[in-house]
């Protein structure tokens, strides 16, 4: 599906968006984001999706301790486009979502097939839709991420690390890194890469020298 990836800056955004909670998972604009779907009623969101325009909103439940069927979620999320699809045997899908813009939810729309669907609005995140090429700290940045590392005992390829753009480097590391669900929502909220980088910063530096945890993402990666 290399010609979905072509066209992710072009053409109008849907007024209607099936939306996807998870907490602890955070897409952002351009990043990739692998899901395996396994739910009856996400697996029949994502052949709706797919036999459409292939867009799926990525939201955050707002109180992640309340475990119900269709929780309240953050009004603000970020719409992925399927860049990669396959099915396995057992019938689960494993898909790729590559970030396409954030969007606000006017209203939740009643279920189709058991998934959930919200009228979108898209007007304040026309930025998303280019590279960001705001200056940030990097350096700073990537002093606390190897402080960061060491201390959990990742392993990093850092030649990749130093040479990555920027905005390709807080993207995947804002998505990657175990913050808490408030913590990503803060970086899905920043207003630009530049203030999504220095809150990137701040969150590494402050919890370099924490016990590591597991993210509650709530989803199997592949």
């Amino acid at each position: 599906m290399s010609d979905a990836a072509e066209d992710l800056s072009s053409g109008a955004l849907p007024g209607i968006l099936p939306i996807f909670p998870l907490t602890g998972v955070l897409l952002l604009p351009r990043g990739q984001l692998p899901l395996n779907i396994f739910e009856p009623r996400y697996r029949a969101m994502t052949r709706d999706a797919m036999d459409g325009e292939r867009l799926i909103g990525m939201v955050q439940p707002a109180d992640p301790p309340i475990r119900e069927m269709n929780p309240a979620v953050y009004p603000l999320g970020c719409a992925g486009r399927i860049t990669s699809f396959s099915e396995t045997e057992d019938g689960r899908f494993l898909i790729t979502l590559t970030g396409v813009s954030r969007f606000r939810i006017k209203e939740e729309l009643p279920l189709l097939s058991g998934y959930r669907r919200v009228v979108a609005d898209w007007d304040d995140f026309a930025v998303d839709r280019n590279p960001d090429e705001a200056g940030f700290d990097r350096a700073r940045l990537t002093q606390g991420l190897r402080t960061f590392f060491t201390q959990r005992q990742v392993q990093a390829d850092w030649s990749a690390i130093d040479q990555a753009p920027g905005e390709n480097l807080v993207t995947s590391i804002a998505m990657m890194c175990p913050f808490a669900p408030n913590e990503k929502q803060a970086l899905l909220e920043a207003r630009d890469l530049g203030e999504r980088a220095r809150l990137l910063t701040a969150l590494i530096e402050m919890t370099a020298s924490a016990p590591p945890t597991d993210p509650e993402a709530g989803v199997t990666r592949h």
